[in-house]
């Protein structure tokens, strides 16, 4: 798969390392940005937030 992207995008090297790496960020932001939200209005039901006890044994 990667050796396919690597192949479509145009340019020599340098400039393909550089739109993987734009692309890279984008994506990163789109998650952080709509994804991670999302699902954490689902996490309270599922992990407890404030119930958390740490103890030194």
């Amino acid at each position: 798969m990667y050796g396919a992207l690597w192949r479509v995008l145009p340019g020599p090297w340098p400039v393909k390392l550089l739109i993987l790496l734009v692309l890279i960020a984008l994506a990163l932001w789109a998650m952080v940005t709509w994804l991670f939200p999302w699902i954490d209005t689902f996490l309270p039901d599922l992990l407890p937030e404030g119930d958390v006890t740490i103890s030194e044994t």
